[in-house]
């Protein structure tokens, strides 16, 4: 098997093979939060690290007006493309999503996969809180989702395997946490991608390293961003039914943000 050097990024073929198979539960829970919790219709949507728009073509195709950025630029190229073929306007961009403006205000917006804990520094977690709160109109949501560090319970995951198939394109990923540096807030993890088509397989191995939020660290974050309110939390069951309290073991959550009509922290 050919192992290849770089990143998972740099494919957005196979990057949308292994993260985005599984989508129903997320895009209908999607839906129903701008149901529940905005205030005013939600017309108007925006993903910060879109990737490869594994979301953005299906609720275009819903008919929402939708837009992205994501740093890589193969991700935005293969995700405009796709777009495009939909017969939906190019509308994601390169860009950094710690510093960026939109021409107008969206009626809501989401990161759902952990993208969010690519910002290595606290002041880079408040910029991008800051400008997604200038992307967003008051009443308007921000779902972001992630993984917390958990400092109690004994089912803490720190590894997980799974298979994707799609067509004659299969891919088998394992992803396993190598180092944890709660002081420094570093989370080290090794992903290991084999990619299987007819005519050969080939092997990619990438280092992913992660902000480490604990639920309190979480809780003084969003604290300090007076814009932005929780109106829900719930965990990557992703049921609007089952609501959580984010606590000590909490691992996953994605918190509900609805954007507040006050003036966006200028730290």
């Amino acid at each position: 098997m050919q192992t290849l050097s770089g990143t998972l990024y740099d494919h957005p073929v196979w990057y949308d093979l292994v993260f985005g198979s599984d989508w129903k539960a997320e895009h209908d829970f999607l839906l129903a939060c701008f149901a529940r919790f905005a205030k005013g219709k939600v017309k108007s949507l925006f993903e910060p690290a879109c990737g490869t728009g594994r979301l953005l073509y299906r609720l275009a195709k819903g008919g929402y007006k939708v837009s992205g950025l994501d740093l890589n630029p193969f991700a935005v190229e293969f995700c405009n493309r796709r777009l495009k073929k939909h017969g939906f306007a190019e509308t994601t961009f390169v860009g950094d999503m710690t510093d960026f403006t939109l021409p107008k205000p969206v009626d809501a917006a989401f990161n759902t996969i952990n993208s969010f804990r690519h910002l290595q520094t606290e002041r880079q977690a408040k910029a991008h809180l800051r400008a997604m709160g200038a992307a967003v109109r008051p009443g308007g949501l921000y779902l972001l989702g992630l993984h917390l560090t958990p400092l109690a319970g004994e089912d803490i995951c720190d590894e997980e395997s799974w298979a994707s198939r799609r067509g004659n394109l299969a891919a088998t990923s394992h992803l396993k946490t190598f180092g944890l540096d709660l002081e420094e807030r570093i989370e080290r993890c090794r992903m290991e991608v084999n990619v299987y088509t007819p005519t050969k397989s080939v092997r990619v191995v990438d280092e992913l390293v992660f902000r480490t939020y604990t639920a309190a660290q979480m809780k003084q974050l969003l604290k300090s961003q007076p814009q932005w309110e929780i109106a829900g939390t719930f965990d990557f069951r992703y049921n609007l039914k089952l609501p959580i309290e984010v606590d000590r073991e909490t691992q996953d959550v994605v918190y509900v943000l609805r954007r507040l009509a006050v003036p966006a922290n200028k730290e």
